[in-house]
């Protein structure tokens, strides 16, 4: 079924049903505990850096790849532009903007401002399962990269 017959309501619930998994991960990854976004994946989901050609997939796969980051990382991820487009009554899809300030070393503190390490755009598929609207593929794709700078103990780059 396309979406003609979706109801307008049901759109929009969708919509930000969507939108909200969007926020949820990115929270979770910066203020949350990393390795539980791997629940906002379907259970065969997948998350692809095609730089380089990173894939992870499946919920375990995923649980210790974000899991896996380093314990002294600052993160805070900007994500703007979320545009989601719902293709049927059990598939969407979504191109999300984003903007990572990050630093190793963190101990505590602030840690003076500079420029974001990475600037690009998610490209989501989304799946409506009994768990509600999950990520069935994310791809990460970058415009603008760097190495994540290491704070000294003083909160310095």
């Amino acid at each position: 079924m396309g979406t003609e017959g979706l109801d307008p309501v049901e759109r929009l619930l969708a919509e930000r049903a969507c939108e909200r998994t969007v926020l949820d991960f990115v929270h979770r990854l910066d203020l949350g505990e990393p390795a539980s976004v791997a629940e906002l994946f379907t259970p065969d989901g997948v998350w692809q850096w095609p730089e380089g050609g990173r894939r992870v997939a499946g919920r375990e796969a995923l649980r210790t790849y974000f899991g896996s980051r380093p314990a002294d990382r600052l993160s805070r991820r900007v994500c703007t532009n979320v545009l989601v487009t719902v293709e049927s009554t059990d598939e969407a899809a979504a191109i999300t903007y984003f903007a990572t300030y990050r630093a190793d070393g963190h101990t505590g503190g602030l840690v003076p401002p500079g420029p974001p390490v990475n600037v690009g755009h998610y490209e989501d598929a989304f799946r409506r399962t009994g768990e509600g609207w999950l990520i069935a593929r994310r791809a990460l794709v970058l415009t603008f990269g760097g190495q994540t700078p290491r704070v000294d103990r003083d909160g310095r780059s």
